[in-house]
């Protein structure tokens, strides 16, 4: 299973290296051969994420032919803010690559605010899904028929509550692609008990 998760400048550090983590591990626990790669829309090498944290990537969106892109949130709150979930939703590049994926067969997991991504360009149309507090009435706003829940999977589009809902979200993957056996194996490594709030349609 390969897994992209697609940074940008001004993404939130664990909506993305939660996922990572635990993903990462539930691939070498079920012995799969995939990879979980960081990676960005234009390629560009590393960006800095919303806390500071610079970020190395490992190539260009959908690169790897990725089983599975996930998209994190941060910096959606602020309007005025030069990087960021917000600032990625106005420039429309990175949500329309997100649709061409898609559109191509690629599932999408979105964390906390990049449901906004996805949303830019009609993907939760109609659909459950999920987001940070901040950001429910905008996911509302944009078409999305918003759940009370950490996690919603409809089957080829997931997504997130805020922040911390990333790793059960992981946890939900791993579980759905490997099973039981080895998301507890990771969640004892980790030492997490993930939530049982999740919502499959």
């Amino acid at each position: 299973m390969n897994v992209e998760i697609a940074i940008y400048e001004g993404f939130d550090e664990l909506d993305a290296v939660g996922p990572y983590e635990v993903l990462a591990n539930g691939l070498r626990y079920a012995a799969d051969e995939g990879s979980v790669r960081m990676v960005t829309r234009d390629g560009r090498d590393a960006v800095t994420a919303s806390h500071g944290l610079r970020v190395g990537a490992d190539g260009e969106l959908g690169g790897s032919d990725p089983d599975l892109v996930v998209v994190p949130g941060g910096g959606w709150s602020d309007p005025d803010a030069e990087a960021g979930a917000r600032a990625e939703y106005d420039d429309g590049r990175l949500p329309d690559r997100l649709a061409a994926l898609y559109a191509e067969g690629v599932p999408l997991a979105t964390v906390c605010t990049g449901a906004m991504l996805a949303a830019k360009t009609g993907l939760f149309d109609g659909k459950p899904a999920v987001t940070h507090a901040s950001a429910l009435d905008d996911l509302a706003d944009a078409g999305a028929d918003v759940r009370e829940a950490r996690v919603v999977d409809t089957g080829d589009l997931l997504s997130a509550g805020g922040v911390t809902s990333g790793l059960d979200l992981a946890f939900h993957v791993v579980d759905r692609e490997f099973g039981a056996d080895v998301a507890e194996r990771v969640a004892r490594e980790m030492e997490y008990e993930p939530s049982g709030d999740v919502v499959v349609v």
